[in-house]
């Protein structure tokens, strides 16, 4: 999924999205006459890949956008996107190419995106706003480049694992905290007739990864120094990134996860049939698939989403969705206005009620569902882990989800780390 974009989407999820530009066939793309004079255009993914079904994330989007539709006289008109399969365009690299041509004004945009638009100044900076002096401190780090904030959130979006808890209760089993606790857990599953433990896609294998990356550093008091060494070449990310691709390849061997299948699977569509019938006990996503029935929200069993395993237990995965403003957007004034709006404590506490999810503010607080309450600890603990860091000079969520497939359909562990290294060997040389 990117679809976790929803839950921010989401949720969310990248949370997987995937795409269409301006010189694209338009067979997906769904636009809106612009008849008002006041208008703000704004391009996002539709969030389902039936049009017809409920979104409850799109309901709380469109509920605010509502918001500042009243309160500033202007129309939105939607512009949207969504893959029919894995042989499409992504979310993403429609984004890069409307953004990059100045096609809309406002744009709801994975991390990696945040991260290559915002280096290349086609966002505007925020930090102006009254909206953002609100924030919680995650999304100013995530969400900051070259000393400007370039998007903005209207949810935290969280991955887990979603897990069958009858499952786990009839094999004995308890919920796994650890690597080895995990593929213990894997093991009972598949020596007891489930040949697939694990129910994966093509967008969020990388939520593992960053769990074993970076629990340490994300977690052991000395951040802003390991990041600085990433930075300088001093440290090597591969030798961070390197015992989750190991734990990965492990799943692979032992056949706790289908990679060819994978390879080729959308985000919740590829794997969640399985997981909703009872013939998969484990998959990952995002905060609000467990909310809404289009993906997790409806089980006939008891669920709740973990943290993945790592050193220091059960770790959510965080990266930052945004919403974002063109540098060059042809209504630029009424678009920051209408981000102020949305982005407003007022819009975010509905947002957050309507979607039962983390606020990107530290002034709005929502109950969450049951099943999400063991992640939901976590995060209220403080701990965690960012799976995108603008601080960081190699972009993170996009980056490691393309050399995660590159695993999937057959290279090594060490080819894998070579594509770390030479990226970062290009970052430090900039």
């Amino acid at each position: 999924m990117k679809r976790w974009i929803t839950a921010c989407l989401a949720a969310l999820t990248v949370l997987a999205l995937a795409s269409c530009g301006g010189s694209a066939d338009p067979k997906n793309l769904i636009t809106q006459e612009n008849e008002e004079k006041r208008v703000v255009n704004l391009f996002s993914p539709m969030e389902k890949s039936n049009p017809e079904a409920e979104n409850v994330a799109r309901t709380a989007a469109d509920l605010t956008i509502a918001m500042a539709e009243e309160k500033l006289g202007v129309s939105v008109d939607y512009w949207t996107y969504t893959a029919e399969d894995y042989q499409d365009r992504t979310y993403d690299e429609v984004a890069l190419d409307r953004a990059r041509n100045n096609m809309d004004d406002l744009y709801l945009l994975n991390p990696d995106i945040v991260l290559a638009l915002g280096a290349e100044g086609k966002l505007m900076d925020l930090s102006g706003l009254d909206s953002v002096k609100n924030l919680r401190d995650i999304i100013r780090v995530a969400n900051t480049v070259d000393g400007k904030l370039v998007a903005v959130p209207q949810e935290v979006v969280a991955y887990g694992l979603f897990v069958n808890v009858d499952l786990f209760k009839q094999y004995g089993l308890d919920l796994p905290n650890t690597p080895e606790e995990f593929l213990e857990c894997c093991r009972v599953f598949k020596e007891n007739g489930i040949d697939t433990p694990i129910g994966a896609n093509r967008w969020w294998l990388e939520t593992f990864v960053f769990a074993l990356a970076y629990a340490d550093l994300y977690n052991g008091g000395n951040t802003e120094a390991e990041v600085a060494a990433l930075n300088s070449g001093e440290a090597k990310y591969s030798d961070y990134m390197r015992p989750g691709f190991e734990f990965l390849q492990t799943l692979i061997d032992r056949g706790y996860i289908d990679a060819e299948k994978a390879l080729v699977s959308e985000a919740i569509e590829g794997e969640g049939a399985d997981f909703l019938a009872g013939k998969t006990p484990i998959v990952m996503a995002y905060w609000g698939a467990a909310n809404t029935e289009t993906a997790y929200g409806k089980t006939d069993f008891e669920m709740q989403v973990i943290g993945f395993p790592s050193s220091r237990g059960q770790m959510p995965v965080m990266p930052m969705t945004g919403w974002a403003v063109g540098a060059e957007a042809e209504h630029a004034e009424d678009a920051m206005r209408v981000m102020d709006i949305i982005l407003s404590d007022e819009a975010l506490q509905l947002f957050a009620e309507t979607n039962r999810v983390i606020s990107p503010s530290k002034n709005v607080k929502v109950d969450c569902v049951p099943s999400l309450r063991p992640l939901n600890d976590r995060i209220e603990e403080g701990v965690y882990v960012l799976g995108s860091n603008a601080g960081m000079n190699v972009e993170q969520w996009g980056n490691t989800c393309l050399i995660v497939r590159d695993l999937l359909g057959g290279a090594t562990v060490e080819e894998c780390m070579a594509s770390f290294d030479a990226l970062q060997d290009a970052a430090v040389r900039q």
